[in-house]
């Protein structure tokens, strides 16, 4: 008996920039986008905690194959210390396990900046999504555990002290590479000060090409009614790419890379084409301005490691 033709898929494909707000998982903003798609497989571009607001980037459909490099980009945050308690969590929303009387002056605090910029070695908190023995931090945590997590390399590409409202707060922004926990960089800060404290207030105004004067909130985006292919709102699937060098290609070179083929650029006529491209580079593969894969480059050879397929 022949089989049944598959239904063709129908979902949008692309980047929905969020601006998140308080009081909810990364998660619940995926699943309340998917509602809105119409079961579209979604993914983000870097968790933010509950009581974080700010950029969100959600991937729709033939977009979350490229998740892995939104994760990977450079992060930009502002967040607000409170000095003189610690908690559990190292943010707001955690118990209180310690205070002090001592609050750092603006000379102190300069100072110690220098020391938590570049390549550092972070512990990560109590509650985090870092496996310890194939369980979640947070979840030992929240048990009565004391996770072992041991420090992890983080890199800080720049901490600036921004505002000091008030002797107890204190304004930074923070640009960040991947896997660095701003409720961390306060907990250690503070530390490194002679005090304790935790961050109060949390916002991502960037996430690589994804800023927050471009997000739009949920109740916005649930006003536009469902999230179809053609929805104003979504930025295109490759939009994490833009920096990673790109190979225009011709249809037949498209139908190569999408058939699982390596493209073979030895020919005079394609020199020009792959000049800046290093033995090793990853590539964006377009067709006409469109989409086709991300690649390896390696001595003359294209080969897909992503292929798109979109609607």
């Amino acid at each position: 008996m022949p089989g049944r033709r598959r239904r063709a898929r129908e979902g949008p494909d692309g980047w929905l920039v969020v601006d998140k707000p308080a009081g909810i998982t990364s998660a619940a903003v995926c699943n309340r986008i998917r509602r809105l798609a119409d079961g579209a497989r979604t993914g983000h571009g870097g968790t933010l905690d509950p009581m974080a607001t700010g950029v969100l980037p959600v991937a729709l459909g033939e977009a979350t194959k490229t998740v892995p490099f939104a994760v990977d980009t450079v992060k930009l945050y502002r967040f607000t210390v409170r000095w003189g308690e610690a908690r559990d969590s190292d943010d707001l929303d955690g118990t209180t396990t310690e205070t002090s009387p001592y609050r750092p002056d603006e000379a102190a605090i300069r100072a110690a900046l220098p020391a938590f910029t570049g390549s550092i070695m972070q512990v990560p908190p109590r509650f985090s999504a870092v496996r310890v023995g194939g369980r979640r931090a947070y979840a030992l945590a929240r048990a009565g555990g004391e996770p072992d997590l041991a420090p992890r390399p983080a890199e800080i590409l720049r901490l600036t002290l921004e505002d000091i409202p008030d002797a107890d707060h204190a304004v930074f922004e923070a640009e960040t590479g991947k896997g660095v926990y701003v409720r961390a960089v306060a907990r250690d800060l503070a530390r490194s000060l002679g005090a304790v404290g935790h961050v109060r207030a949390l916002r991502r105004l960037r996430v690589g090409p994804f800023a927050a004067d471009g997000a739009k909130s949920l109740d916005e985006i649930a006003r536009s009614g469902q999230i179809g292919p053609f929805d104003a709102n979504l930025l295109p699937l490759d939009s994490p790419l833009v920096d990673i060098p790109a190979l225009s290609v011709t249809e037949g070179e498209a139908a190569t890379l999408r058939n699982g083929q390596a493209l073979r650029l030895y020919a005079a006529a394609d020199l020009p084409r792959v000049a800046e491209f290093r033995n090793g580079s990853t590539l964006r593969v377009r067709l006409d301005g469109r989409p086709v894969a991300v690649a390896r480059y390696q001595m003359g050879t294209v080969r897909a490691v992503r292929v798109f397929n979109p609607q």
